[in-house]
This record gives structure tokens, C-alpha cells and sequence, in this order.
């Protein structure tokens, strides 16, 4: 059994659990500016606990290639009201804050935050260390090769699989040498990786099992699926559950989605495949 201490909700990932994106966000690849208002954003919210959500994760900065950094203050702005309602609202409910700023993950904290996802692997603000060590929360540590306003530029590794290895068990080492313990690794999909680079990543994933820590993927309606395909991140549904569906063969424990119904009803069929207990 895995188990997962989300700041004193313990979350039992023996089987996946979905999480939802909420971008708080004018510029975000696919649903950006569609969910800054309050109302709005509750509405979203109460769909996808409705369709079985397992973790809500509320970003308030675009990380898609080429997106303006955002600083702490404005990044607080965004999301400071839409969380205090939706914990208002739904006060059971595992929330993610995705950040790397020290005083945006500590905010949150004080208001009931469960975990933080960090794009940055604590680079950005090493100050995010000191947060998590004081903290029950758990963390997200991502893989990205730049930053998001030059990660895309030329993204090239000698061997994507073994730089990655790498990369998680130093900072691994670094994180539990703080005493944070209840790590989530991501690979990264789409951070500093080419198209191929991301599909080495996602044929390769159960390599990742041997860091004993679980995994989550971020590859829905990604451009490693709409542009390959030549297709609108719209039309990109069908091929991201394909994927998603890969990712969970390949070991996959937590999947970071737009679309928390079609995912659930994925992971339903799955676990009949697996002749585990509905």
C-alpha cells in the first residue's frame, strides 16, 4: 500500500488517483482565462468533484513555453480568492497549489493546502525548502530543463532517461536530508523535452519505479499530442486517454488532467483488467 501524508490527509495511491487542473490563469495553453472569477471557478470545481476527482490543483501562473514569469504578489492575487472559497466550499477536498514561491506556498498553507507542485524542483526559491520542512505537506518535484521562457529553445540531453534518474535522486537526496519525505515525482512531459523526448519518457516510465517514489504525469492535451497530431487541443480528448492509459500501464500512480471524468472511467476499466476490487 502507498500511502501519501497530503498535510494530514493520508491518500492511499494503491490505485491511481486523478488530478484536476484549475488554471487561474489569462494565458494558459488550453483553458486559459476561462476560470478567474470566483463563480466561474467554483462551478469547474464542483463538475469535477461530481465526475470523482481525487486532488484539485490550482495554478496561478502559465507554464507553457515561451509564458511570462509572474511574480509571487500577482501569483497570490490570482488564486488567494478562488481557494479560500473552494476550501470554504469543500473543506474534505486534497488541495495542490502550483508554485515555486516560498511565501505563495506558505500562504497557502495557512489556509489549508495539502501539497505543492513545483515546476522548478525548488530552484526558482530555495526558500520553498524551509516551507515544506515546517510542513505536513507533500511535494511535487518536476523535471524542467531551463525555464518555461527558454526551456523549448534547443532541449537536448545525452540520454533523456539516465539525465532524468539523475536529476530526481539528487534532489530526492537534498529533499529528504530536510526531512520531506512524502515526495511525488514528475517527469516533466513537455518541460525542456522535444516530441521525442517525451515519448522516450513515457515508453520508459516504469524506470522511474526504482526512486520508491510515486509518479504523476501531466500530459493532457499536451502539444506532444495536438501538434504531432496536427490536430486543436480541443480535438486532442481521445489521444491524451490513450496516453494516460499508457502512462498507468507503465507504472504511472496520479494523473494530472483537464478531463477527470473520462479519465475515472479509464481507470474503472483498468482495474477490471487488473481484477481489483470497484
Amino acid at each position: 500500500m502507498k500511502i501519501i501524508n497530503f498535510n494530514g490527509k493520508l491518500i492511499d495511491l494503491s490505485i491511481p488517483k486523478v488530478m484536476g487542473i484549475l488554471n487561474v490563469t489569462p494565458d494558459s495553453f488550453y483553458d486559459g482565462n476561462q476560470f478567474m472569477q470566483v463563480e466561474k471557478a467554483i462551478q469547474q470545481v464542483n463538475k469535477m468533484v461530481v465526475e470523482g476527482m481525487d486532488i484539485l490543483d490550482i495554478g496561478g501562473a502559465s507554464s507553457r513555453p515561451g509564458a511570462a514569469k509572474v511574480d509571487q504578489d500577482q501569483e497570490w492575487e490570482r488564486i488567494e480568492p478562488i481557494l479560500s472559497e473552494v476550501i470554504t466550499q469543500f473543506p474534505e477536498l486534497p488541495i495542490s497549489i502550483d508554485t515555486f514561491w516560498s511565501e505563495v506556498g506558505l500562504k497557502a498553507l495557512n489556509l489549508g493546502v495539502s501539497m505543492i507542485n513545483d515546476i522548478s524542483g525548488f530552484d526558482e526559491d530555495p526558500k520553498l525548502l524551509n516551507v515544506l520542512a515546517d510542513s505536513k505537506m507533500a511535494y511535487v518535484l518536476m523535471h524542467m530543463k531551463g525555464n518555461p521562457q527558454n526551456m523549448q529553445l534547443d532541449p537536448n540531453y545525452k540520454n533523456v532517461i539516465a539525465d532524468l534518474l539523475k536529476y530526481f535522486i539528487s534532489k530526492i537526496s537534498i529533499l529528504e536530508a530536510k526531512g520531506i519525505t512524502d515526495i511525488i515525482i514528475d517527469p516533466g512531459f513537455g518541460f525542456g523535452k522535444s516530441i521525442e523526448h517525451n515519448y522516450e519518457i513515457l515508453k520508459h516510465l516504469n524506470v522511474f519505479k526504482i526512486l520508491e517514489k510515486p509518479i504523476m504525469v501531466g500530459i493532457s492535451r499536451k502539444s506532444m499530442i495536438y501538434k504531432y497530431l496536427e490536430i486543436d487541443p480541443i480535438d486532442s480528448l481521445p489521444a491524451s486517454s490513450a496516453l494516460h492509459l499508457q502512462a498507468l500501464l507503465n507504472g504511472a500512480d496520479i494523473i494530472r488532467t483537464h478531463d477527470i471524468k473520462e479519465a475515472n472511467q479509464m481507470i474503472k476499466l483498468l482495474l477490471i483488467l487488473k481484477e481489483q476490487t470497484l
